[in-house]
Order: C-alpha cells, then sequence, then structure tokens
C-alpha cells in the first residue's frame, strides 16, 4: 500500500487529505501514464456520487486530465461499476469514480479502472503516485493538444440496457429500494421500472450530505421499519456509489452478502453455471455460510477483505462469483466488478423463480452471532505496531481459547480508514459482544500508551 492510494483508490476527507490541488495532480499523472503506455490521445471517462465535495474534485481532476491531452467522457452522477462498464462499452483507456463508497458525506476519493474495466495494478498505483509525488510540476499540453470534454450522461442507458438483459422477467413482487441519497437515484428507478415489479424508493432525493447518512446498506434500520410496515415482500439496500446491495426480508430481517452468494451459488449449480464448483468469499464471513456450503458440496474460497482480492481468488480459481459480507458482490460473467444493482436484479430473479418468501430462501444459510467493533486509531504505522504486539497477541489467544470450535476472532486493519477492525463470532450474542469489547478495549490501550 502506497503513501497515496489504499485498498479501493485515494480516500480521504474532502479539502484535508483529498483537495482540488490534488486531484488536478492525479489528473495528470493518470494522461501522462496513459500517454507513457503508448496512447497518443487518451480517452477517460469520469462518474461521480452525490457527495457535496465530488463536483469540486471532478473539476479539478477534468482539468489535470485535459491540461496533458486526454479527453474526458464526464457521464455524472452514476454508480461505481457503470464507470467500469461504460469504460469497456465506449472504448475508453481508463475509468475514474469519484465516490467514497459506503463513507460519510465529509469523505470523498478517486478510484480509476482500467480500460479493460478492472481496477488498476499496483504497479501502475505506484507509477502514477510517484508522479504525484514528485516535486517538479508536470508537463502540460498547450494549444490544439490540451483535452476536451465530452457530455456523456447519455451513455447511462447502455448500462441499465445491460443490466435488465441479465436477467428473464421478474414476477409482480411488493419491493422496496432504498438509495442511500446516492448514486443509484439516478439509476434505480429508471431499472427496476422497467420490469413488472410493484417497486418504491426511498432515500432518492441526495442534497450532497445526506448520502449514507441513517439510510442504504450500512443502515438498514429505516428500510426494515417500512417493509414490515408496508407488507413488502423485499427490501433492496444500496451504498452510496451502488457497488454494494444488502437485502430485507419480508420479516424485517437482514440478508447480508454471505446469505446473497449463497442463494446465488445453489441456484447457480442447479442452471449449471456455476464456475470452478464455488465461489469466493473473504476472511469476514461467517461461520454458517461455511457450514452451509459444506453440507451443500459448494468450494468456498476465503479472500483477503477487498473486492480486489476477491477478484484476483475468482480469476486464479476460475469461478463467476464471489464477494463480501458487506455485499460488495462480483457475477464475473455480467460485470467486471461489485455492482449493487446487478446482485439486486439476480437476486430478485430467484427469489421470483423460488415460489418461497425470502426469509425462507435466507433460512437456508445459517448465521452465527457475529459482533463487528471499529477502533480509532491512527496511520498504517500505528496500526501495524498494534496488530504485531505480544499484549493484543496474547488477547486474541485468550479469547479463541473460550470459543473453541465454536466461534473465531479476525482482528484486521482497515484499508481505507484510520481503524482497526475487531470481529468475534461465537454461539451466543452475549459471548460475542463480551469478546468484542474486551478486544476492542485492549486495541484501544494499546493505542493510549503510544500517545503517552
Amino acid at each position: 500500500m502506497g503513501k497515496l492510494f489504499g485498498t479501493d483508490g485515494i480516500r480521504a476527507v474532502a479539502n484535508e487529505g483529498l483537495d482540488a490541488p490534488l486531484s488536478y495532480r492525479i489528473g495528470q499523472a493518470a494522461a501522462i501514464s496513459l500517454i507513457d503506455s503508448g496512447t497518443l490521445r487518451p480517452r477517460v471517462v469520469i462518474g461521480k456520487d452525490t457527495r457535496i465535495s465530488s463536483d469540486m474534485l471532478e473539476a479539478a481532476l477534468v482539468a489535470g486530465l485535459t491540461s496533458c491531452g486526454c479527453d474526458v467522457v464526464a457521464l455524472g452522477v452514476i454508480p461505481t461499476p457503470a464507470v467500469a462498464y461504460l469504460t469497456c462499452r465506449l472504448h475508453a483507456d481508463a475509468g475514474v469514480v469519484i465516490s467514497a463508497s459506503h463513507n460519510p458525506f465529509e469523505h470523498n476519493g478517486i478510484k480509476m479502472f482500467s480500460r479493460e474495466g478492472f481496477k488498476l495494478s499496483d504497479e501502475l498505483e505506484a507509477e502514477m503516485e510517484s508522479l504525484i509525488l514528485q516535486k517538479e510540476p508536470l508537463p502540460v499540453r498547450t494549444g490544439a493538444e490540451l483535452g476536451r470534454v465530452l457530455d456523456g450522461r447519455a451513455s447511462a442507458d447502455l448500462y441499465l440496457e445491460h443490466l435488465e438483459q441479465t436477467v428473464a422477467p421478474l414476477a409482480p413482487l411488493r419491493v422496496l429500494i432504498d438509495c442511500a441519497n446516492g448514486a443509484a437515484s439516478a439509476t434505480a428507478r429508471r431499472l427496476f421500472t422497467r420490469f413488472d415489479l410493484d417497486v418504491d424508493f426511498i432515500c432518492d432525493q441526495p442534497d450532497g450530505v445526506n448520502i449514507n447518512n441513517g439510510c442504504g446498506s450500512t443502515h438498514l434500520g429505516l428500510l426494515s421499519q417500512r417493509v414490515v410496515a408496508g407488507q413488502y415482500d423485499l427490501g433492496i439496500a444500496f451504498d452510496g456509489d451502488a457497488d454494494r446491495c444488502l437485502c430485507v426480508d419480508e420479516t424485517g430481517c437482514e440478508i447480508d452478502g454471505d446469505q446473497i452468494m449463497a442463494i446465488c451459488a445453489a441456484s447457480l449449480v442447479q442452471q449449471g453455471k456455476l464456475a470452478g464448483g464455488g465461489f469466493v468469499a473473504t476472511v469476514m464471513s461467517n461461520i454458517g455460510l461455511h457450514k452451509f456450503c459444506k453440507a451443500q458440496g459448494l468450494r468456498l474460497l476465503c479472500a483477503s477483505v477487498g473486492d480486489r482480492n476477491v477478484l484476483e481468488l475468482m480469476q486464479k480459481a476460475g469461478m463467476c462469483l464471489g464477494g463480501e459480507q458487506s455485499g460488495h458482490i462480483i457475477f464475473l460473467e455480467h460485470m467486471t466488478t461489485g455492482d449493487g444493482q446487478l446482485a439486486a436484479l439476480q437476486f430478485l430473479s430467484i427469489l421470483s423463480q423460488s415460489g418461497q418468501k425470502a426469509s425462507e430462501l435466507r433460512a437456508r444459510i445459517p448465521r452465527y452471532p457475529q459482533v463487528l467493533k471499529n477502533v480509532r486509531v491512527g496511520g498504517n504505522d500505528e496500526k501495524t505496531r498494534i496488530l504485531q504486539s505480544d499484549g493484543l497477541a496474547k488477547a486474541v489467544h485468550d479469547a479463541e481459547a473460550q470459543l473453541g470450535a465454536d466461534g473465531r476472532v479476525l482482528i484486521r486493519a482497515s484499508g481505507t480508514e484510520p481503524l482497526i477492525r475487531v470481529m468475534v463470532e461465537a454461539g451466543t450474542q452475549q459471548q460475542a459482544q463480551a469478546l468484542a469489547d474486551a478486544l476492542s478495549n485492549t486495541v484501544e490501550s494499546l493505542q493510549k500508551n503510544a500517545e503517552k
């Protein structure tokens, strides 16, 4: 991991760690890297989410790209996976998304896709970072060599048509969709009203500061209440850039990414389409998922957290399905990256054909009590020091001894935020909570001792 690029591009609080001058420099570095790779006049597509800072960062990024000879296709507010898809569909040389995904509105980020629609390699990110951080001004073009900006907002229809074609006609289910006041606000209504669904939408009125605020896939409470009160068959929640999808069944219970993947995998087996005999999850995936896959004879591989790691293992194992408990799910047959709206359509298709309720599908995959706590720490050096400390190692050993074979502990550094994440699974909610609290206190103590 470099100084700027994390596991999902560059992220920071807008106008603190990520401002217009840096965005301008990122645009320049991207243009120079593309030109150095042999593209005489690169074309880059750019999309953004609904954060108040996205317009500012987009303007600076576009200025940097065009100043160094790149043409830009501005897609406007659009989901992250749409940028990946349209990069390929429009034969662009790269794609850029301005978004901090599920993070609060004051954060923002910049991530890039290659011409093939995949996230940039570590090597290319390192090359760009070197250009961004060098002290000398980067060379710019003049005259007719400057880049142009093209209006690409109509291209969203190409993306929506592609998603529509991935499923057969759907049953007339009653569905409630939470757009997180994010990018899905611009596309979800246009997509899901194409089907014979009785569909309503909430949190689809973004104002620049309400993205992910008490709504979306990270805050399911509102959706759960509305689904039960309105007697809907299913609730669907996206995050700020719509690359994640979680569901709520008719009783208001969450259907997480593990369960969505397992349900989709079982369906793909019946269709003879589950490449590799299974799918890829992550080390965060619930023990219940492992038990379900073992019982069903499904091969389950676990990658490190992060969709880049999931995709890498999928490709290595020849699998077409993979994702995270958080709802970031990759259907490689249809998309090069996780796509919340695509995942929602695939789940709706299975629910339509099953003749069952969403709660019945969910109940097939057991879910052990799991507690996740975030502890705020310093930078990457501080994360490493705490994670490698003898004190934390002893605390983890003691917790694992209490759990035995009926639970597990996972402590890891966030790749996108200054956090250490503490996760405990146990046979009971009480035990999981108690051990997670104790381990979090240990991390906090180690952090405080370092500050003295």
